[in-house]
């Protein structure tokens, strides 16, 4: 059997205004893992970076996938521990990809203040960069420090994004994520955005009831049970499951649930031919010349550390099959 494919399952709760969903990241989060640990120079993530960028790739899949907005979410983590920086990108039709910089021992039991936010200076950063700009036009981003306001530091991404969608859109939200070598994973339960409420698209919901004390039990209700999902039951047990378990009392409406390429599938725009082409853009006599010094022509993709690698023939192939070159990706090797 192969692996399975990743899937993502949104439900809202029947005249609430909550919604919720599920992610479940197998291949394209077992590619993430592959292609970090064939690149030579780096090797594989050591497991506490493992389940913090798992994490991360599960939380902005979800976040992705609430709001309408044709362009990508950038998640990203930075500080002065020994993971100066990590991030997450998820794109508009799902695909992502996801890298983590290391620059010292790491741990073997780090969490998010020990990994990245060492000093207390730590920040998460949300971006929307659009695909298609207008002149002048700027991606919206939201800051907030890696601490809560009694700088006290979270330990877990899932606390992280919590404080940041209260403090920088306004939306009370519920996270339980986890990840393993085999599985990135997460539940999100948020309440919905009131009229002139921020929020990452943009858009405002217009609601009677901000203030109303039993919508407020009702979500408070939901968030309770939803957060007393343990990180194991997540990575083990199967959605219907979780939701039979944690909602067997609640009015859901659960919709078709987004699979393949329709759902979240790992993406990065790097590619051997792309590659070739900046072989192409160098010359014969500087390409020739970086051969004579190396041996090979190495360039390694800065974000999902895929190696490629050109030696004199496949470089010689470059120059001569340069108009047969077509846009496209190919396997790395």
């Amino acid at each position: 059997m192969g692996v399975p494919v990743s899937e993502l399952h949104k439900f809202v709760f029947e005249g609430l205004p909550v919604r919720g969903a599920i992610v479940r990241l197998t291949d394209a989060w077992q590619e993430v893992l592959r292609r970090r640990a064939a690149n030579s120079a780096t090797g594989a993530y050591p497991l506490p970076v493992q389940t913090m960028l798992g994490e991360m790739l599960a939380a902005a899949t979800l976040m992705q996938s609430n709001i309408k907005f044709d362009g990508a979410l950038i998640l990203q983590i930075f500080g002065n521990g020994p993971v100066p920086v990590a991030v997450a990108e998820v794109g508009p039709d799902l695909g992502l990809r996801g890298a983590a910089t290391i620059n010292g021992p790491v741990p073997p039991d780090g969490d998010l203040g020990t990994l990245v936010n060492v000093n207390g200076h730590g920040r998460c950063a949300i971006t929307l960069d659009p695909r298609t700009r207008h002149p002048g036009q700027q991606p919206y981003q939201g800051v907030v420090p890696l601490a809560d306001a009694d700088q006290v530091k979270f330990t877990r991404v899932s606390e992280m994004l919590a404080h940041y969608m209260l403090q920088s859109e306004q939306l009370e939200t519920c996270l339980v994520l986890a990840a393993d070598a085999n599985l990135a994973a997460g539940l999100l339960i948020q309440r919905l955005p009131g009229q002139g409420a921020g929020n990452l698209s943009g858009r405002t919901i217009s609601r009677e009831d901000d203030g109303d004390e039993e919508v407020e039990d009702a979500y408070r209700r939901i968030a309770l049970l939803a957060s007393s999902l343990k990180q194991e039951e997540l990575l083990t047990l199967d959605v219907d499951t979780i939701l039979r378990r944690l909602f067997w009392q609640e009015a859901l409406q659960r919709f078709e649930p987004l699979v393949g390429s329709q759902g979240p599938h790992f993406a990065c725009s790097c590619s051997r031919e792309r590659v070739a082409r900046m072989i192409l853009g160098l010359g014969q006599a500087e390409a020739d010349a970086i051969l004579a010094e190396r041996g090979d022509i190495e360039v390694t993709c800065e974000f999902c550390a895929a190696q490629y690698r050109f030696d004199a023939v496949d470089a010689a192939q470059v120059f001569t099959h340069a108009s047969q070159l077509a846009p496209g990706s190919s396997t790395p090797h």
